[in-house]
């Protein structure tokens, strides 16, 4: 059995810029408008549930509202050089970029890529939340605007 939240239709959405360094198109900064969205694979609970919605829902908005509105930087990235002090400032190739330290994120991941935040929000998801005993599997899909994006999923 399984459960599927979709981040389009419950308004689990965030809106960010990000850059892929090597890319001829995407290496220039550019944003999309993501959604999150959610399969979790189990048994029912003796609750008669998989994962009650409000508790993955509410994780998930929290989760998004992190990124809504920033600048995310691949904290893990070769190509780029950070340097934080009283702001961010950004070294790729030949572009220099600065930014307040409020607006932007350093995730731990080596590019900004749908696939990559895929694996940040599941691994985020599950530092925040304890998963419940009966679920075996949780899926993470981001979508960078309607129609692409990337999954990624977690066997338990």
């Amino acid at each position: 059995m399984h459960i599927v939240i979709d981040g389009w239709d419950a308004g689990i959405k965030f809106s960010a810029c990000h850059f892929i360094p090597g890319h001829d198109k995407c290496a220039r900064l550019h944003g999309h408008i993501y959604a999150i969205h959610a399969r979790v694979f189990g048994e029912q609970s003796e609750s008669g549930m998989v994962w009650d919605f409000i508790t993955l829902k509410n994780a998930l908005r929290s989760l998004a509202e992190e990124l809504d509105h920033r600048v995310l930087i691949p904290g893990e990235c070769k190509d780029i050089e950070i340097d934080i002090g009283d702001d961010l400032k950004v070294k790729v190739g030949e572009k220099n970029y600065q930014f307040p330290l409020d607006d932007v994120v350093v995730m731990d991941i080596a590019l900004a890529s749908a696939e990559e935040l895929a694996g940040f929000i599941l691994k985020r998801l599950i530092s925040l939340v304890e998963v419940p005993k009966n679920v075996n599997a949780i899926e993470i899909g981001i979508d960078e605007g309607k129609g692409q994006g990337a999954w990624v999923r977690k066997e338990f």
